[in-house]
């Protein structure tokens, strides 16, 4: 069933050519349709972001998307040296904009919509001895 399929990620806009000079020009995802009403850009693999516009923007401060990466400190450096800027949440200890968050190394940043962005850094797999054990391996 859909498990089988890729899903795209839609965020929220009022205003569809700041979020285009955002994610194209800021971030340099690739343009793959525009429309009136949305912007579709070209992600790793076969994801893809949808921005529709939308007259009232985001609600709640919750992540709406995030970005596995496999070198976070330099993603977030490249972002950072493109003006963006990665939130600082002491309540999660970060440092450098980087925050240890068990099974992933996290960060964050909004878009000029107020979407909240992550990047995700999976860490290494549980050693072949914990999995001898039987231990649960799955991300929770």
């Amino acid at each position: 069933m859909l498990g089988k399929h890729p899903v795209d990620v839609m965020l929220l806009a009022t205003d569809l050519g700041v979020a285009r000079r955002f994610y194209e020009g800021t971030l340099g995802l690739e343009v793959l349709l525009e429309e009136e009403q949305f912007l579709t850009f070209r992600c790793g693999g076969d994801s893809r972001l949808v921005v529709t516009k939308s007259t009232t923007g985001t609600a709640g401060t919750a992540t709406k998307a995030s970005w596995r990466v496999d070198d976070i400190a330099a993603e977030v450096a490249q972002l950072q040296a493109r003006g963006v800027q990665i939130q600082d949440l002491p309540e999660l200890g970060t440092v450098d904009g980087i925050a240890d968050i068990g099974f992933a190394l996290a960060a964050w940043f909004t878009d000029p919509h107020h979407n909240s962005i992550g990047l995700l850094q999976l860490k290494e797999p549980l050693p072949d001895d914990l999995a001898a054990t039987g231990e649960d391996r799955q991300l929770r």
